[in-house]
């Protein structure tokens, strides 16, 4: 095989393992825009515990977060989640590890930075027609409802992050009407 051949299977190569990284998430995440989407991230300790929502956390803690759940990357555009009468809410929570997002209810949009009430996002608090969508590159988490409930449990230092972020839903979709 000549070099040149070898160097044309290796790029094949590379561009296959590629394609098969950037994925729409399979695990009951949707895009709204079929060229949107969002590539699975490894999250890194040493990042996560200077994110706002995590800063309180322990090593450990950390660590059980990482393992319990799951980050992506997404282009500005990407819807994340969505609310509306014939899609049911999932109670999972989206939080913003990186970058920006809004939510947009009843033609509204509000945004969001990763220090902002509105760093964290799960339908199950939407009460009219919804979309989180990313404004910028972005890294996002999605963490499971009985994942986060058991961290709540163990005494994981979420609350007082959980409860701006549910006044400021509140607030939100309460002037959407």
């Amino acid at each position: 095989m000549t070099n040149r051949q070898f160097l044309t299977i290796g790029f094949a190569l590379a561009a296959l393992i590629l394609g098969a990284c950037a994925t729409r998430p399979s695990d009951g995440v949707t895009t709204e825009h079929e060229d949107r989407i969002m590539t699975p991230g490894t999250t890194y300790l040493y990042l996560l515990k200077n994110t706002p929502f995590f800063t309180a956390l322990s090593k450990p803690q950390l660590r059980w977060v990482i393992e319990h759940s799951r980050e992506w990357g997404a282009e500005s555009g990407t819807v994340v989640a969505s609310y509306s009468d014939a899609i049911p809410a999932s109670d999972d929570l989206w939080i913003l590890l990186d970058g920006a997002w809004e939510v947009e209810v009843g033609g509204q949009l509000y945004p969001a930075k990763n220090n902002d009430p509105g760093k964290w996002f799960s339908a199950a608090q939407a009460t009219s027609p919804s979309k989180l969508i990313v404004t910028e590159h972005s890294y996002v988490m999605r963490i499971k409802r009985a994942d986060m409930e058991a961290m709540r449990l163990q005494g994981f230092a979420f609350d007082q992050h959980l409860d701006a972020g549910k006044a400021y839903y509140k607030r939100l979709f309460q002037s959407a009407r």
